[in-house]
């Protein structure tokens, strides 16, 4: 998905994007169609993501403009791979540091065997109840306009396949960990999980994409290279490079 040759947006493309941190998977979204629409002279054009990511989250976005939008449900039903550090002993409502912590809990008894092995609890096919704070729909509302009201609202599970989940380093209260998951898997929702399975609290406080599918995020651009690449292909019309 290398862009090696002028793009044809409105006939479709795909290529990878790096999310930045505090960034929306809308904000990268909006980036394109704002360069897409500086070169194709149209105001109205077809962009989308094959897989939202959480603000504080970063990493892969695989993107779809014009035709290709069609392959989106296919890109989205990809095995993905994330990074990320899990802190132990605390929660916050949406189980990730966008809020304060609300709670804390003992850690003395945990130990690093107890860490790996907790790993083994959610191996294979799993029920998983998304976060409260998400973009389920219920009843026609999304999901965080009930939490952020304060109002009571109920989740179904959803069964998710947690492929592999390793622990990669452990610095108490800190815990770094790799996951390859199936599609719908709410790693805010693990972290929650993990802590009880732990007799303690947990909430997520760094999150990546590394992969979807084949795709990785070491071949991905960020939208500032994007944007750099698309000035090297119509100098006159793409502006504000640095």
């Amino acid at each position: 998905m290398e862009i090696i040759e002028k793009p044809d947006f409105r006939a479709g493309e795909v290529f990878l994007l790096d999310k930045p941190y505090e960034w929306t998977s809308f904000n990268v979204v909006n980036s394109i169609r704002y360069q897409m629409s500086r070169v194709t002279g149209f105001k109205r054009n077809k962009v989308g993501h094959a897989g939202t990511l959480d603000p504080l989250a970063t990493g892969l976005l695989i993107i779809c403009t014009g035709k290709a939008t069609k392959q989106i449900d296919s890109y989205q039903a990809q095995i993905k791979e994330y990074t990320g550090t899990f802190k132990l002993g605390s929660t916050t409502p949406c189980f990730d540091k966008e809020q304060e912590e609300d709670k804390q809990y003992p850690t003395d008894h945990i130990t690093e065997d107890k860490i790996h092995e907790a790993t083994k609890s959610f191996m294979g096919k799993i029920e998983q109840i998304p976060p409260v704070f998400s973009a389920i729909k219920i009843n026609g509302k999304r999901a965080y306009n009930y939490a952020r009201n304060d109002e009571e609202v109920v989740i179904k599970p959803k069964n998710i396949e947690i492929l592999e989940f390793e622990i990669t380093d452990i610095r108490m209260p800190e815990v770094d960990f790799r996951i390859v998951c199936s599609k719908g898997t709410y790693i805010r929702s693990l972290a929650r999980d993990f802590g009880l399975e732990l007799d303690s609290g947990a909430y997520l406080i760094a999150l990546r994409r590394t992969k979807i599918g084949d795709y990785d995020v070491k071949d991905a651009l960020t939208p500032q290279e994007f944007k750099k690449k698309m000035h090297g292909f119509w100098p006159d019309l793409i502006k504000d490079v640095d």
